[in-house]
């Protein structure tokens, strides 16, 4: 059962959020009267508001943020779980530490301290998978090379056009892309590496 609590937590987050998905009223950046949720225009964030973009109780809310707790608690776990995988005792602190941090961030994103939350942790988040895809490219995990760096250029491409507001149309779609990826990558990680990959390499 420990085994697969990464796996359990993050299964359980995304059905959640999926029917959050199913309980959202309506109204995306594009069309405030659209009906229902869109995967192509709705941002993650209109899941978590008070009220829906067409004015209606977000009846979202609620499945949304607990979606979300499962998701943060079992990528801190990673986290945490994958930090003993390197022997690096500096890189180890810096996953841990980063991990768990940006999941208390992940918390305080689903409340109006939102905006405030989201550049803190994109920050940790990159930082940790940062340390995480440096360690992996001293390894024989050639498969992984190229995942990690597909599923960072997304990271960032999504947390750039946020930040900098350009391509806004896309956006959505990109935010999805890069959970979906990274959801794959944690798992990927979590039940096809271990500690054996990492010996050695502590530089």
């Amino acid at each position: 059962m420990r085994k697969n609590l990464i796996l359990l937590g993050t299964l359980t987050g995304i059905i959640l959020l999926a029917v959050a998905m199913l309980c959202y009223p309506g109204g995306s950046p594009p069309d405030a009267h659209s009906v229902g949720y869109s995967f192509w225009h709705n941002y993650m964030s209109n899941l978590f508001s008070p009220k829906a973009m067409d004015g209606a109780d977000n009846l979202a809310r609620p499945w949304a943020s607990a979606g979300m707790f499962f998701l943060a608690l079992s990528f801190g776990y990673f986290f945490i779980k994958f930090s003993k995988n390197i022997d690096n005792k500096g890189a180890s602190k810096v996953i841990r530490y980063c991990g768990v941090a940006a999941v208390i961030c992940t918390f305080l994103t689903v409340t109006p301290l939102h905006d405030a939350m989201l550049p803190i942790l994109s920050t940790l988040t990159l930082i940790a998978c940062f340390y995480i895809t440096v360690f992996i490219f001293k390894t024989k995990l050639h498969l992984f090379k190229v995942f990690s760096v597909v599923m960072m250029l997304l990271f960032y491409a999504s947390v750039y056009l946020y930040f900098s507001s350009t391509y806004l149309d896309i956006l959505p779609v990109i935010q999805k892309l890069s959970a979906i990826i990274n959801i794959a990558w944690v798992l990927c990680l979590e039940y096809f590496t271990d500690r054996r990959d990492f010996e050695g390499v502590t530089r």
